[in-house]
């Protein structure tokens, strides 16, 4: 029991259900726009998503150096036998997802736009866990993992349905992105004391923690600022407005970063729920805007 629990621990459930609501995302433009929404590209697709990056958490723990625990109270027999698991079934996401992938490339869904999202997405999936590139180490993997959650996975999600690019994507596409990124940064924060023992090599660790408080407040604020600016772009006010009814939880995210450049110490179960409530809930929020348009 202790290692399935870890197991689902590791898969960074909380991050996947973002996928999954990206994913909605970009499904629910392509059928605003005009675009009948095909079965077997929306499933499929949605797999291939979820397998790659579970594989990919699950790498990423089973390359974690061997000074640093996995699980709480491991002995040096359970920590092998937990990544001897996490490989096996890494290796057979992978092999599910090549699977899915032939299907989708055999029913002719695979074009020259969705070929080159699916090759960039598997990169950086497997770039943050594998060396020697394991972008981890090098403090890139904030970067990258906000680069596939909020622009590769809507857009993969989009493109299969729609068959093409769209500005629209990319007006909330770059916004998401920043609110990814302060979300990712702020998940280093709690892990600050465990990544100096350890010397990881977050993006928090890489600027700092002050530079990170002030990149995370500016990355909040710059994105409620883009998505207020979409109406004059050209985007229907009442497309806009859902993505905004989160800026209480972002402002409140803001003031807690404030207290703690003042020395204060937050509750860190409270401080993880509403960083994800600010991108989580705001995705939801626009995803369920284009699904009932």
């Amino acid at each position: 029991m202790p290692k399935i629990r870890a197991i689902l621990n590791l898969n960074r459930p909380i991050q996947l259900v973002i996928a999954l609501l990206e994913y909605g995302l970009g499904l629910g433009l392509a059928r605003y726009l005009g675009a009948t929404i095909q079965v077997g590209p929306q499933y499929l697709g949605g797999a291939i998503v979820l397998l790659i990056l579970s594989a990919s958490y699950m790498l990423a723990e089973y390359f974690r150096p061997n000074n640093e625990p996995t699980m709480s109270g491991e002995t040096p027999g359970e920590r092998e036998d937990l990544r001897q698991i996490l490989l096996v079934l890494s290796i057979s996401l992978l092999v599910t997802a090549v699977i899915c992938i032939f299907l989708l490339q055999r029913s002719g869904y695979f074009k020259v736009e969705t070929s080159l999202l699916v090759s960039l997405f598997v990169i950086l999936a497997m770039g943050n866990a594998v060396p020697p590139v394991r972008f981890s180490n090098r403090g890139l993997s904030e970067l990258s993992s906000a680069i596939i959650l909020a622009g590769l996975i809507p857009s993969l999600a989009f493109v299969f349905q729609f068959g093409s690019f769209n500005r629209i994507l990319s007006m909330y596409t770059f916004p998401l992105f920043m609110l990814a990124l302060a979300y990712l940064l702020a998940l280093n924060f709690p892990a600050y004391v465990g990544d100096l023992k350890y010397e990881r090599r977050s993006l928090l660790m890489s600027i700092g923690w002050q530079r990170g408080v002030l990149l995370h407040n500016i990355l909040l604020i710059a994105a409620y600022l883009l998505f207020a600016a979409l109406p004059f772009l050209g985007i229907p006010f009442d497309l806009v407005w859902p993505s905004l009814l989160t800026l209480p939880l972002a402002a409140y995210q803001v003031f807690v970063f404030r207290n703690l450049v003042d020395g204060a110490k937050p509750i860190w179960s409270a401080f993880i729920a509403n960083s994800s409530a600010v991108y989580g809930l705001t995705i939801y929020l626009v995803a369920l805007t284009f699904w009932l348009r």
